[in-house]
């Protein structure tokens, strides 16, 4: 058939790219390798010492964070040493008859924070795909097990029997209700949720019948799960509530293939299911594929998106250079996984196991490890057995199931790190397994992003703990992976596991030479100095190459600007957190910790974001240092500019009084939030402990970094 002569996909390297990554690569290296001689000549020469010259702490301390900072830009250069695009053409899948079945996953943790409404939204398109519905199977994992979720999945599915027809019959792209409707009214949240409650539900509507046969209804299957959870037992957060899925689906309907959504990450396009099977599909390709990532993309953002909510880096940059190499992260939602990768090697390759072996490995329930292999046909003695179905269903769903097993070790997703997408497809690469990145014209996946500081806060503290928890275990890239994976992927997995340790060099240069300036002694070349022009070049080369890669996506120069400026603040606040975090929980000081995100937004703080105006409204643990820091360069600017205009010496100091300059011009908004009188303004509370501990950092500081 013609469909099989012609490729479902194809992949694009763009040589010109290449050229300039490598060029910069060179280039820029070379410039930092003269650098570091420079600073580690001061350690082998001899001369007295001079009140007018750094000690050797202030010395060792740049150096140290000068350093960092390159093995980290040295680490980031895999990512831009072969990025590839790729299309895919589903109009040459073949026929419905001969496409695999697909399981969707949906998690939702918290009905105050994830409203019911949203959710609702996001089953109804995964229902919506354009793919044969009896072969469409959807399951929500409801972890705050509560009536009003479940109430709304029973509407959901009624809606969806009118709805469905109606978008396939006018060929409607538009599957959210939400969306195509322009409707933002919102719903109330129940509370009082018994998590020792478990429950697994077949949804067909209202009828009076709970379960009936599916085959009967051209509607895709639709189950709510609500898995047991005791204090007494670990629940493993969205990984724990994700592997209960892969078990109760794999007794249900046991599809090869795999969607896993985030409750407000609705499908914006129903191709994404065939698209994705024009790679899992490919002879070429299949055997080794393990998942097809599409981008994270959002409907809530502004033109002037001062939080970076947008997250273009990964999705916009660094995926596509991954994706060249061994392929990108599982990145939390919008992925169509191959459900063979996660039950490990013994099933992938076929090797034949005794029961005893099996249990030990997927747990003791006959029923899982009987339809382990038996094909992706629906277990229709389950669906027809309401009682057999809550037997076995609620054995797969409890809270001690796991005990003894491999789950979250061997198969499914990982356990161990709150990024559980993360350390999961770290895994499965590791294990030899690909994956690709597809990024239509069209987004497939629309989402909410948090716009506002506090949300912000929260969830990047959440992601760097979950990546520093595997950068600082046993599994860090650099010691397990160069042995199981290319030196290029180790070098990715190792610059995200370390990203949160931009804290050290980052606090070091916003403190070092402020202290330094503001007590006229020297840290950088001075201007009539060639290793003056060496560090102009290296910084206005990195600022360059950011732009490039900001501008080439599609981004303009304030995308750029608030980019800086967000990991300016990361790196001095949630970066710095969640590496102490991460060192807390693996230490076993304290326990790990999920809080979800809130996507209900505050009409107050939305309307400053739209405005492009920053909301403080967060803890004074998240204020205090990116204040302190601001009104420390602020201190050392000025002091700086009145020595050199007393007793001169513009030569020797211009560096750190640009740098100081530079880091005010970044923290504008800070500097903004102190003299606004607004509810969203910095707190007198919040700047007078951030002016102490900028004043704590310049007499301890100056009293161990002046002679």
């Amino acid at each position: 058939m013609e469909h099989h002569s012609r490729p479902l996909n194809l992949c694009h390297v763009n040589p010109k790219s290449i050229i300039i990554n490598r060029a910069h690569m060179l280039v820029h290296g070379t410039a930092l390798l003269i650098l570091i001689r420079y600073r580690a000549s001061f350690f082998f020469t001899e001369g007295a010492s001079t009140p007018d010259q750094p000690t050797t702490l202030a010395w060792l301390l740049i150096f140290l964070g000068e350093l960092t900072l390159s093995l980290t830009w040295l680490l980031h250069r895999a990512f831009r040493w072969r990025p590839v695009s790729r299309d895919a053409f589903p109009e040459r899948l073949p026929g419905d008859g001969e496409l695999p079945a697909i399981d969707v996953l949906v998690c939702t943790a918290d009905p105050d924070k994830e409203p019911t409404v949203e959710v609702m939204n996001t089953v109804i398109t995964a229902m919506s795909l354009d793919y044969p519905p009896e072969k469409l199977h959807v399951y929500l994992s409801d972890d705050g097990g509560s009536p009003l979720t479940l109430c709304g999945m029973r509407e959901a599915y009624d809606f969806a029997r009118t709805w469905l027809p109606f978008c396939k019959r006018y060929g409607l792209k538009t599957r959210c209700p939400k969306a195509y409707f322009m409707d933002e009214a919102d719903v109330s949240t129940g509370e009082g949720y018994d998590y020792e409650k478990q429950e697994v539900k077949v949804i067909h509507g209202s009828s009076s019948d709970e379960v009936v046969r599916a085959d009967q209804q051209q509607m895709p299957l639709l189950v709510y799960v609500s898995r047991e959870k005791r204090p007494s037992h670990s629940h493993n957060f969205k990984a724990g509530a994700l592997n209960v899925l892969l078990r109760v689906s794999g007794v249900v309907s046991n599809s090869p293939y795999v969607l896993v959504l985030d409750c407000d990450m609705y499908c914006n396009d129903p191709s994404s299911a065939r698209r994705a099977m024009c790679f899992h599909l490919d002879a070429k390709m299949s055997p080794s594929l393990s998942f097809v990532q599409f981008p994270q993309l959002f409907h809530n953002i502004s033109e002037n998106d001062i939080y970076d909510s947008k997250i273009r880096l990964p999705f916009g940059t660094l995926w596509f250079g991954m994706d060249g190499l061994q392929g990108p992260l599982l990145s939390g939602s919008g992925f169509y996984v191959k459900r063979e990768s996660f039950y490990g090697k013994s099933m992938q390759e076929g090797i034949t196991t005794n029961l005893a072996d099996l249990k030990a490995i997927f747990g003791h329930s006959n029923e899982f490890i009987k339809h382990l292999q038996r094909g992706d046909k629906l277990n229709k003695n389950i669906l027809s057995d309401p009682r057999a179905a809550s037997t076995e269903t609620e054995l797969l769903a409890s809270c001690h199931y796991e005990n003894g097993t491999k789950w979250g070790q061997e198969v499914g997703f990982m356990y161990g790190s709150v990024a559980e997408d993360f350390f999961t497809s770290f895994a499965l690469h590791c294990k030899g397994w690909r994956s690709v990145y597809c990024f239509p014209p069209r987004p497939q996946f629309l989402g909410a992003s948090t716009t506002n500081l506090n949300d912000l806060m929260v969830q990047v503290t959440r992601w760097s703990s979950g990546l520093a928890q595997v950068g600082f275990s046993r599994f860090s890239p650099l010691i397990y992976a160069p042995w199981r994976m290319s030196i290029l992927q180790t070098m990715c997995y190792a610059e995200l596991a370390f990203l949160p340790l931009y804290c050290l060099p980052l606090c070091c240069f916003a403190t070092i030479p402020q202290i330094c300036l503001f007590n006229g002694i020297p840290i950088f070349p001075e201007v009539s100095s060639s290793l003056f022009l060496v560090y102009c070049f290296v910084f206005l080369s990195s600022l360059s190459k950011h732009l490039h890669e900001v501008v080439e996506s599609g981004h303009s120069v304030r995308t750029f600007i608030n980019e800086q400026r967000i990991w300016m603040i990361h790196s001095v606040t949630t970066y710095l957190y969640g590496s102490v975090n991460a060192v807390l929980t693996n230490t076993g000081v304290r326990g790990a910790s999920f809080l979800p995100t809130n996507k209900i937004a505050n009409d107050e703080q939305s309307e400053r974001y739209e405005k492009g105006v920053f909301d403080f409204q967060t803890s004074v643990v998240f204020l205090a240092p990116m204040v302190g820091l601001v009104i420390l360069s602020m201190a050392s600017f000025v002091g700086g500019i009145a020595r050199v205009l007393v007793s001169g010496g513009w030569d020797k100091l211009f560096a750190q009084i640009a740098l100081s300059f530079f880091i005010l011009v970044m923290g504008y908004p800070v500097i903004e939030g102190m003299a606004r009188t607004d509810t969203g303004r910095i707190p007198l509370s919040a700047a007078m402990w951030s002016a102490l501990l900028s004043s704590a950092l310049l007499l301890v500081g100056s009293a161990l970094l002046v002679h």
